[in-house]
């Protein structure tokens, strides 16, 4: 039962938080999902519908697995590949959608990258 209600919660404040918030082409959104296991992050176009680009750590998980990454490092990872990617398509500025989680540990970790690979937000 708390599993449900965290999940409303959860999608309440990002309904909230995407009311206020979309991409464009010039401009993506960088939306962030974080499960149990893997954090996914990809550029959306709202305009259009569409999903520019989407990057995960789940086939990174096993190249990391010998140096004993945590799933923080890891996040931090996705991002730089993901801003390494949009850089590569010629995007620089994206909207960052936090995906109603809070700003801290992966999430938080995976704007860093991001930021650090190039993106601005």
């Amino acid at each position: 039962m708390a599993k449900i209600l965290k999940q409303k919660i959860r999608t309440r404040r990002h309904a909230r938080a995407r009311a206020k918030i979309s991409g464009t082409e010039a401009r993506p959104r960088l939306c962030v999902f974080r499960s149990n296991k893997h954090i996914y992050a990809s550029l959306i176009d709202d305009e259009k519908n569409i999903t520019i680009l989407a990057v995960s750590d789940a086939k990174m998980k096993k190249v990391k697995a010998e140096n004993n990454a945590g799933k923080t490092a890891l996040a931090f990872r996705v991002g730089e590949l993901i801003a390494q990617k949009a850089l590569k398509n010629k995007i620089d500025k994206v909207v960052f959608d936090r995906g109603g989680y809070k700003y801290h540990g992966r999430v938080k970790a995976l704007a860093d990258g991001a930021r650090k690979g190039g993106l601005k937000f």
